[in-house]
């Protein structure tokens, strides 16, 4: 299991989302964050006083995968965030010691969700994976 932190530009967020869930990667946490690299921010003017803006507004996106499911989710980032120019982001893989879903105690890599080899739960062969529902009777509203 791996956790994929990406910090990107915030007006990519649609365009990620709608990537990794055409690669099947719907679980996802995103927050606001402020960062520099190599642009060093830039230098706005308000009222007729130049200040330096030092701290880019990004959004950092924190997903954890299973094994099998890192570089499909790396690329389809890459792939919808990046614009060539300088800013685009980061991302980085860390190891992702243990994970459990606090609704059923579950552990490991049926925690993470998702279809995986590394899952218990069989996905049968011809049907078409969906996430599960979040609702008691399996139904979504």
């Amino acid at each position: 299991m791996k956790l994929i932190i990406a910090y990107i530009k915030p007006e990519k967020l649609e365009d990620v989302k709608r990537e990794l869930n055409a690669r099947e990667v719907f679980r996802m946490s995103v927050t606001k964050a402020k960062g520099c690299g190599e642009t060093k921010g830039y230098v706005e003017s308000y009222r007729g006083v130049k200040k330096d803006v030092y701290l880019l507004p990004k959004l950092r996106l924190e997903i954890a995968v299973n094994d099998d499911f890192v570089d499909t989710t790396v690329e389809g980032i890459i792939s919808a965030a990046r614009t060539g120019k300088i800013g685009d982001g980061k991302i980085f893989i860390v190891p992702l010691e243990e994970c459990i879903r606090i609704r059923t105690g579950e552990r490991g890599p049926d925690a993470v969700g998702g279809r995986s080899k590394y899952s218990k739960k069989q996905v049968l062969e011809g049907e078409p994976w969906r996430p599960e529902s979040p609702h008691a009777d399996g139904e979504d509203l």
